[in-house]
């Protein structure tokens, strides 16, 4: 196959406040970086040794010259990343206050990766791949939606294994509610589902009722439900593997067998919690990929996920395998 990994969805650059432990109004300075969940991701399977591919796409300025630059410089194929002219690539700010303060803001009015077609999946290597990835946040409006859904399905049917990180952005949506409605249409041609207690709420709508107020807390999204149910249901609906992740106490690994996994965390000290998920998500696929059990390759996620909330940003900072090993041998070992 021509690739391991192609991943597919959001990019942008990340303005990351310089200030760490300032509010947001107090920033003075913003260092920038590259990000989007499944951009993020793509960088963190090359780090580890994967011949990853991006389909995102850029608009037809110098922030897309950015992004562009820093993948090609890490080595993730760009060639099936499309120019938008008429949009803009997208962006993002973030105040660091830790250990339990990160406001976000996304700036993706006309923004270039949500209009990813069905005719941009078509040109890319989607039927060439051991594992398709993509996240929630492309199928919250057209054309990304179908397009999402027209290669996961192509995908699937080629035989890769297609991995969902659910990526709950409330704010990316007209209406929370509808965000549950999107992944569970997705979920027939998803093998491994991989997301936090409130993803899972708010994809199987757990607590309709709290859905509905979540909207008006984008900042700090909390959605109360029963995430154990969520999973039987997921699993019902077909996937293979739920992935729960579990931040301090680890992640577990739920089988359509019924079988549970429980992988121990990596205690560190919190600078920034963005992007852990997506060094998590790269993690697991890399044991995918080279046909680790469950356990090891939830390790290794829990490892990467734990070295990427040490550290300012995302993609620029996705561990090599080296540093994983070292960091997981340092504490006894996978």
């Amino acid at each position: 196959m021509s690739y391991d990994t192609l991943h597919m969805g959001r990019s942008s650059i990340d303005l990351y406040s310089d200030d760490i432990g300032a509010p947001f109004v107090e920033i003075t300075r913003f260092a920038a970086f590259v990000g989007g969940s499944p951009t993020n991701i793509s960088v963190g399977v090359r780090r580890l040794g994967l011949r990853s591919a991006l389909l995102t796409a850029v608009g037809d300025d110098l922030v897309g010259d950015f992004v562009l630059h820093f993948l090609q410089r890490e080595g993730v194929e760009t060639r099936f990343i499309p120019r938008k002219p008429g949009y803009r690539t997208s962006a993002v700010l973030l105040g660091i206050q830790p250990p339990d303060r990160f406001p976000l803001v996304f700036y993706r009015e006309r923004c270039a990766d949500a209009e990813l077609t069905i005719d941009d999946v078509l040109a890319a290597p989607v039927t060439q791949v051991k594992v398709f990835q993509f996240v929630g946040t492309n199928l919250s409006r057209e054309p990304s939606r179908s397009a999402t859904l027209f290669a996961a399905e192509q995908a699937k049917q080629a035989g890769a294994t297609v991995v969902l990180d659910v990526d709950f952005r409330p704010d990316q949506w007209h209406d929370p509610r509808a965000f549950g409605v999107a992944i569970r249409a997705a979920l027939h041609t998803v093998d491994v589902v991989i997301a936090t207690d409130d993803e899972l709420n708010a994809a199987m709508m757990t607590d309709p009722a709290q859905l509905a107020v979540v909207y008006s807390q984008l900042s700090d999204a909390r959605v109360a439900g029963d995430a154990e149910s969520a999973v039987r249901r997921m699993l019902g609906a077909g996937v293979d593997a739920v992935v729960r992740k579990r931040g301090v106490h680890g992640s577990r690994v739920y089988l359509r067998d019924g079988s549970v996994i429980d992988a121990a965390a990596f205690p560190v000290e919190v600078v920034n919690i963005l992007g852990a998920g997506d060094a998590f998500a790269a993690g697991l696929i890399y044991g995918l990929v080279n046909g680790w059990d469950w356990y090891r390759s939830a390790r290794l996620a829990n490892a990467c996920g734990a070295i990427l909330v040490t550290k300012q940003g995302c993609a620029n900072f996705m561990p090599t395998l080296q540093e994983a090993m070292d960091f997981i041998n340092a504490r006894g070992g996978l």
